[in-house]
């Protein structure tokens, strides 16, 4: 009984009950020793030559007071408790026939006060996995975008009468592979996100060198030039996380930055200061609340093509996101950052 009443789970009718019990026990123990304390009855009484007397003392002072008091007010405290919690059985079976549809919320207008703080943290919860499955159905949608326009225009090639250009279907099938190659790699990293793993240390310089080292041949040959700012103090600077995402992050900041650059023009990788990759280029620059609503996921990819800045963008956030960082902006200075957490987990 006394285990019933401690442990955290169970049914709330059990230990209410149980609880009940309990205080019946000690109220018969109190009227026993209240009984045996007024009329100066010892145990030996029970069985000396004055047992009747002292058990018909116990029968008018401590059982008929029990059956008149304590089993009416156990029938009612019964009836009280299932009165009391009806409103939950009744929630439950609404929730339980409820169609699965976006909005569901928990009823709670008839609830314990006691229980509103639970159903309005459960609806709370029901709230942000809306706004989740909405921003996945978006992006979904802008990812299905980003795929069809190239493979329309590969379709519309092939049913030409004119000759292949297969250096422009080359190029479609390339940024289809590396769109592709993006989405894999950020479910890769929602699913370490949901299932955490221990993060590997990796230096922001080598990420830099090998993703300009990558790209400078296709920059060039776009007529464009690209640098690489590494000053030493950066070189040792290191980070935890995913190194092939945040490749890919700033692969498509560089991207970004050789469609806004005019021909001619360099684009400037730098590392730091702090844990940070900066890509500056010759463009309009991109003020704080344009890469506030193009990182959305909800942004349609086609507005973003216009001025340089796609679906990429809410890969890279999400995959700062990830890292405990974040995408930033100097509109002034016309960069994009990648902005790493001040400290490392461990020196936190």
């Amino acid at each position: 009984m006394i285990a019933a009443l401690g442990q955290g789970r169970g049914s709330i009718r059990l230990r209410l009950s149980a609880g009940l019990a309990v205080i019946c026990v000690f109220a018969v123990a109190t009227l026993i020793f209240a009984l045996f304390w007024e009329y100066d009855i010892t145990p030996q009484d029970l069985s000396g030559p004055n047992t009747r007397a002292a058990w018909r003392e116990i029968r008018d002072h401590v059982l008929l007071p029990i059956l008149v008091v304590i089993v009416p007010t156990l029938l009612a405290t019964s009836w009280v408790i299932n009165r009391a919690l009806s409103p939950l059985d009744r929630t439950a079976q609404s929730i339980a026939h409820a169609p699965a549809r976006r909005g569901l919320r928990l009823p709670h207008a008839e609830l314990p006060v006691e229980v509103a703080p639970f159903v309005t943290s459960i609806n709370a919860l029901l709230a942000r996995l809306d706004d989740a499955a909405a921003q996945h159905e978006a992006f979904a949608a802008d990812v299905a975008h980003e795929l069809r326009t190239p493979l329309a225009i590969m379709a519309m090639q092939l049913d030409s009468p004119e000759p292949l250009d297969r250096a422009h279907l080359r190029r479609e099938i390339g940024a289809m592979r590396r769109l592709v190659e993006q989405l894999l790699l950020l479910a890769q990293i929602e699913a370490e996100a949901a299932t955490p793993q221990p993060p590997q240390s990796f230096i922001l310089a080598g990420v830099a060198e090998d993703v300009v080292a990558a790209l400078a041949p296709q920059i060039i040959t776009q007529g464009r030039e690209i640098a690489l700012d590494e000053p030493a103090e950066m070189a040792a600077t290191t980070v935890q996380g995913h190194r092939e995402a945040v490749a890919a992050a700033l692969r498509n900041l560089i991207e970004n930055a050789v469609r806004v650059t005019p021909p001619g023009g360099l684009v400037r990788v730098a590392v730091g200061p702090g844990r940070c990759l900066r890509v500056a280029d010759e463009g309009p620059g991109l003020a704080p609340e344009a890469l506030a609503r193009l990182a959305r996921r909800h942004a349609r990819a086609d507005h973003a093509s216009r001025d340089g800045a796609g679906l990429g963008l809410s890969i890279v956030e999400r995959i700062m996101a990830g890292h405990g960082g974040e995408l930033a902006t100097a509109p002034e200075a016309r960069t994009l950052i990648l902005r790493f957490p001040a400290h490392l987990p461990d020196e936190a």
